[in-house]
């Protein structure tokens, strides 16, 4: 088996424009929650989110590539050109035809379908362009970063609501490490803060009208974020032999379904999954020094996700740092796990834990050290990273510093 290691990363969320932006923020625990900026905002019972503020494609994309570029896509792009450019690689060749991109998604071009909506049924018009289907598909950005940068390995969209970048990281990492692919690009990317978006959401009654405030006892809510998280997943030996810059290891993953509800999370499915990513990669709950939560400030999410970080870390629970960075730059459903995985590279790499802000009043079903408000120094091996989805779709990596 191969080792598996980190060697570019990019992102574009409500925190920041790339990675270093977004670093930053976390560390200076700053918000990116605030009123939405949306078509019929007013209509809308939930009225804020963690946009992407000034964004603009132009510059970054022609006009030919916007027709076929939906929100999603875009950020996508973004992300993988950040990513793929700090790790130095170029895609010819032999290592072309082995390296593909699995990025996770749930909800496709929302923007798309909005506004495609609205024409046909508001609007009144029978015909709508002939490229809405191929800019909402599901697997747009996975398609469309394969063509920008040569990629003709496997290349898929892993779509299981807000476990989608974790699952779909998980199987980037299986990849490279069973020998299939010396690099994989991996992450995800959501785009669902369009008044149709939000409107659906508003419908689950699982939304914050003010704030997102995970594990904190007056938490009311979630709060949906936007943007993208990409990584190069690269052969431990192929990028010491180029000399690249390894940011961390990623050292195992685990995938469980709780098979019980379709909303309801299960204490039993989180806690295997928790469990079978430390065995993945040898390790127990000892050597665990930071975990980043799926934390996404719902009653029933952040106490069963206590609950099952208490049940398989024992007497350790009360060692382990455990923070939701959902706190500042919302729930990017889709793409919420490869925007996490920063704050876990930054823990491993650069001994910074980010921190959960909005904490008020402890809860005591949600009894563990959540870094309240404020980023934290600390010298941390391993990191895990949580996602629990809708449907009881689990998916648990663990990484390691190098």
């Amino acid at each position: 088996m191969k080792r598996v290691v980190i060697t570019g990363a990019g992102t574009i969320n409500a925190l920041g424009h790339d990675v270093a932006e977004t670093l930053e923020s976390m560390r200076e625990g700053r918000c990116g929650i605030a009123p939405l900026d949306v078509r019929d905002a007013d209509r809308l019972m939930v009225n804020i989110g963690a946009q992407v503020q000034g964004f603009s494609s132009e510059g970054l994309f022609n006009r030919q590539q916007m027709v076929l570029y939906d929100r999603f896509t875009q950020f996508a792009l973004v992300a993988a050109r950040e990513a793929i450019a700090q790790s130095g690689l170029t895609f010819a060749g032999e290592l072309a035809h082995k390296t593909g991109a699995i990025l996770g998604n749930s909800g496709g071009g929302m923007t798309t379908i909005d506004e495609n909506y609205r024409s046909v049924y508001e609007d009144g018009k029978n015909r709508v362009h002939p490229f809405v289907v191929p800019k909402l598909m599901n697997n747009a950005a996975a398609s469309h970063v394969s063509m920008e940068f040569n990629l003709k390995g496997p290349t898929f969209t892993v779509s299981s609501a807000c476990a989608s970048s974790n699952h779909a990281m998980a199987q980037a990492f299986q990849m490279v490490r069973s020998g299939m692919s010396p690099v994989m690009i991996t992450g995800g990317s959501e785009s669902m803060l369009c008044f149709g978006g939000v409107k659906a959401w508003e419908g689950m009654r699982v939304m914050s009208k003010t704030a997102c405030r995970p594990f904190s006892a007056n938490r009311n809510g979630m709060v949906q974020g936007e943007g993208a998280g990409v990584f190069v997943f690269e052969d431990y030996d192929h990028a010491r032999k180029r000399g690249a810059e390894i940011l961390a290891e990623v050292v195992g993953f685990a995938m469980t379904s709780d098979a019980t509800d379709i909303v309801m999370p299960s204490k039993q499915g989180a806690s295997r999954a928790i469990a079978g990513a430390m065995a993945d990669a040898g390790i127990g709950p000892e050597d665990i020094g930071y975990i980043n939560a799926h934390g996404t400030g719902t009653a029933a999410n952040d106490k069963t996700e206590s609950a099952a970080v208490a049940d398989v870390f024992g007497r350790h629970a009360d060692t382990v740092m455990i923070s939701s960075t959902k706190s500042m730059h919302g729930h990017l459903i889709g793409g919420t796990g490869a925007v996490e995985l920063l704050a876990c590279i930054m823990a491993v790499r650069d001994g910074v834990i980010a921190p959960t802000i909005g904490y008020e009043e402890p809860d005591p079903e949600c009894a563990l050290d959540v870094v309240p408000n404020e980023a934290r120094d600390a010298k941390v091996e391993y990191a895990l990273s949580n996602a629990f989805a809708f449907g009881g779709l689990n998916a648990v990596i663990a990484l390691r510093r190098v």
